[in-house]
């Protein structure tokens, strides 16, 4: 584990706790996901934040500013925390720290579903319901279009793919003959 894989699960077990106390815990989480899509659609945001020229303050000022009455001050004093020790390149990964330490708590995970076509909210309803039953736990789903796969889905959760693709099994059906 990277050293700033551990330094964004210090946050994120920090802020879960704080956020478990007040339980506002999806509130948070949903806080944390609007933060990282903003970063991630705005590079020179980014740009802004990592820039060790600029003071602190001015780049608390600017999140601020940019996201104001969206996030909880919870979030914004953990925001500011991470800027003013010059971590606001973890801000990602405590998000993802923070879905997963969640998902351990209250029994969920989350998954993405890659299919060839989009699925129907039926045919999703089924690949949850069959993954919950699966795993024991609540499966929060994304799905994703995916031509390549040809047929049938492949299912991510966590650090787990559970291929069921016809691309997945005419790759080992080729492997097979190759021995």
């Amino acid at each position: 584990m990277s050293r700033d894989a551990v330094v964004a699960k210090r946050y994120a077990k920090a802020l879960f706790e704080l956020a478990q106390q007040d339980g506002i815990i999806a509130e948070v989480e949903g806080q944390l996901k609007l933060i990282v899509e903003t970063l991630e659609q705005n590079a020179e945001a980014v740009k802004f934040l990592s820039l060790p020229s600029i003071d602190p303050a001015n780049k608390i000022e600017v999140l601020k500013s940019a996201f104001g009455d969206r996030i909880s001050s919870l979030v914004m004093n953990t925001l500011e925390l991470i800027v003013v020790r010059g971590r606001q390149d973890v801000i990602a990964e405590v998000y993802d720290s923070f879905k997963k330490i969640a998902g351990e708590v209250l029994g969920q995970a989350h998954a993405t579903v890659y299919a060839a076509t989009q699925l129907s909210a039926a045919e999703l309803e089924e690949v949850v319901a069959q993954f919950s039953q699966l795993t024991g736990k609540k499966i929060i789903a994304q799905q994703i279009v995916e031509p390549a796969l040809l047929g049938g889905v492949q299912v991510r959760i966590g650090d787990r793919l559970y291929d069921g693709s016809l691309s997945g099994k005419l790759d080992r059906l080729q492997k097979s003959f190759k021995i």
